[in-house]
């Protein structure tokens, strides 16, 4: 007997939870990622046919697409106190002895590690995820269900039996892994870096688009369970049974009988935890049984039966000698103490950021104090405070920087922005080199023979000036220069020449407009074709390319108003780089459907639903994933939603077949 759609829908979400949950909590691979995208894709296309089936925990919400413009405060059920702090082992006897004369009889203690991120409350219905709301003020926090139901580690229908309705809490976290991803990421398309996981994190279930949440590697570690009836007897119980249904709890979660194998495990860790895939700043202390919990109950802030024991950040003091103002590739100063040379966290320490003016000035920081450094969030040294008792008499107050040191351009800082910034882009060195490495680098022009410190080298000896001075380079005139071989140069004129060929869109990438990163320069060069009808578009035609936003239009329109670059662009064409697409990528390209915006919805047999898009853009067309006024024709195949069918009918939009479609091109 064949299954009805609703049954296929049903079998395809648990086959995708359940590998969902293999994959992301166990870090057990029992399927492909192709696969994987296969079942979703499938499960993604029953849905949208069928709209009365739907469900807000189908694992296709995990992709996100859901705009919320405004956050919903909601007041917590049960308040989510905050802990109270310890900073030694004597802190934690101190509590023990304070807890055992309320408690009679044996006491035993969970200990987890405190890791650092945003904190979260879920609500779950009858195995069902149906609200995500944040800390907050711990009375109340705002709705972030949809953007937390993106996160990969996170079961939206529990896989197995658990008590009907409960609230779990954890900590959305950012791996440090990921988090460097996302920085080179953002680094390559020229945006300033996230500065720490943790606000990058807590940051991310603000974000308005939830599709832009499920492309960050959020992971979320549940650490509390908490019920109507009382269901467990101990909370490191209600937890063991928490993660055999789904939850990500770690691992690293010690049942401890006495307060010794307490301290054992904070002396285990006050090492270890600089191997650990996460952040954390320290260690949570909880009476394990929950009548006992119940008993010690809550002071006015924090609950008496938990504590936090928080590690010591390495700490030592040195002279500050002197403060350097760096100049970043988009022009951005950052201030920098040069330090007495000192040991700190296994390294030698002669330099730590002192970040922007604000910072100084908050610190009162000077040049010849006595600075107290540690490294922020174990990693990068920073500037804590100053010993004020060792200050010079002679001490003069930091005057921040106000011309670049390198080029004298009088600094710029823009009302709300943190740093100041060097207008000079075009002839401050620094900020030239940054240009020149970016267009040379592996992603875009990919210049073998050519590295960061040959291009400042090359720059230092008046060779080159921008990256178009790169093409007019010979072998004669790289020679001379310092540990320049004739093998070495003959290396780069070739890699400069072989160069020529890379295609448009990572030439596009490669000139280094500020938010053209390499997807979106793939976008453009598809859009427009060739690098004369990419700069000829005005702000409305740049946004409707699909992802162009107005903060990348006013880019590329900024970027092609400069004189000096469209000078730079134009030599650049005389040395025959690509700025069009290749014969190959132009095959079977029209303008046909130049200027029509079509949505693809439903089933399709004579062609795929891939194939369908590739036609439009192929024909010059736009393809959008939403119906809207700018829509032109909906190409409707078997299937198509009601929904979709009915706003279309509203806004009197064509629909048209998939015969219909192809007859068109």
């Amino acid at each position: 007997m064949s299954k009805t759609i609703e049954q296929q829908i049903e079998d395809l979400r648990n086959v995708l939870h359940k590998h969902n949950y293999e994959y992301y909590v166990l870090d057990k691979t029992t399927i492909s990622d192709f696969e994987f995208d296969a079942l979703l894709k499938e499960l993604q296309t029953l849905e949208s046919a069928h709209p009365e089936y739907a469900d807000v925990n189908s694992p296709t919400q995990k992709v996100g697409g859901m705009v919320t413009k405004n956050f919903e405060t909601v007041v917590h059920k049960n308040r989510m106190y905050s802990l109270d702090n310890s900073y030694s082992k004597e802190d934690l006897l101190d509590w023990e002895k304070r807890i055992s004369k309320i408690i009679e009889g044996e006491i035993t203690y969970t200990c987890e590690l405190k890791y650092d991120g945003a904190s979260i409350n879920l609500t779950y219905e009858n195995g069902v995820l149906v609200k995500a709301v944040t800390r907050g003020d711990g009375v109340q926090g705002d709705d972030v269900t949809h953007n937390v139901k993106t996160i990969k580690s996170l079961p939206l229908k529990l896989q197995g039996n658990f008590v009907d309705n409960f609230e779990i809490r954890g900590e959305i976290v950012l791996p440090l892994d990921g988090f460097k991803k996302m920085n080179e990421a953002r680094e390559a398309a020229g945006e300033e870096t996230y500065k720490n996981p943790r606000n990058t994190a807590s940051g991310s279930l603000k974000l308005q688009d939830s599709a832009e949440v499920a492309k960050r590697p959020l992971d979320c570690l549940l650490y509390q369970v908490l019920t109507y009836e009382n269901e467990f007897e101990s909370h490191a119980q209600a937890l063991e049974k928490a993660r055999s249904v789904g939850f990500k709890v770690p691992d690293t979660l010690s049942v401890a009988n006495s307060i010794d194998e307490v301290l054992a495990f904070v002396n285990y860790w006050d090492k270890e935890r600089f191997n650990l895939p996460y952040e954390t700043d320290g260690i949570v202390v909880k009476v394990n049984n929950i009548r006992q919990q119940e008993e010690l109950g809550y002071t006015a802030k924090s609950p008496r039966w938990a504590i936090a024991y928080k590690f010591k950040a390495e700490q030592v003091s040195t002279r500050l000698n002197s403060i350097d103002y760096q100049v970043g590739r988009t022009g951005a100063i950052t201030p920098v103490a040069n330090l007495e040379p000192v040991q700190l966290a296994g390294t030698t320490v002669k330099r730590a950021s002192l970040h922007n003016a604000d910072q100084i000035a908050l610190h009162d920081i000077r040049v010849g104090d006595e600075v107290y450094v540690e490294k922020g969030g174990e990693i990068i040294p920073k500037i804590v405070g100053v010993d004020l008792s060792q200050r010079p008499s002679d001490s003069l107050e930091t005057i921040y920087a106000t011309h670049c040191p390198v080029c004298s351009t009088p600094l710029e800082r823009k009302e709300g922005d943190a740093k100041h910034y060097c207008p000079n882009e075009y002839g401050c060195a620094p900020q030239v080199t940054g240009k020149i490495v970016h267009f040379i680098s592996r992603k875009a022009m990919d210049i073998d023979g050519l590295g960061a410190e040959t291009v400042e080298l090359l720059c230092k000896e008046g060779l080159i000036e921008n990256y178009a001075d790169l093409y007019a380079l010979t072998v004669a005139k790289v020679v001379p220069l310092e540990r320049m071989a004739e093998k070495s140069a003959n290396n780069m004129i070739a890699g400069i020449e072989a160069s020529k060929q890379i295609p448009f869109e990572k030439v596009l990438y490669a000139l280094g407009i500020r938010y053209v990163g390499e997807t979106v320069a793939k976008k453009l060069a598809k859009a427009f074709k060739n690098i004369d009808a990419l700069f000829e578009a005005d702000l409305e035609t740049l946004i409707a390319v699909d992802e162009i936003g107005d903060r990348i239009a006013e880019s590329i329109i900024a970027f092609r108003n400069e004189p000096l670059n469209q000078v730079l662009i134009t030599r650049l064409k005389d040395y025959g780089l690509q700025f069009s697409l290749s014969e190959e990528d132009l095959q079977n390209q029209t303008e046909t459907l130049a200027g029509k915006t079509f949505v693809v919805s439903g089933v399709f047999h004579k062609v795929s639903r891939n194939e369908l898009k590739k036609l439009i853009e192929d024909n010059g067309g736009k393809v959008s994933s939403s119906i809207s006024k700018k829509t032109d024709f909906i190409v409707a195949g078997d299937n198509m939603g009601p929904a979709k069918l009915q706003k279309a009918t509203d806004l009197g939009i064509s629909i048209i077949s998939e015969d219909d479609f192809l007859g068109m091109v």
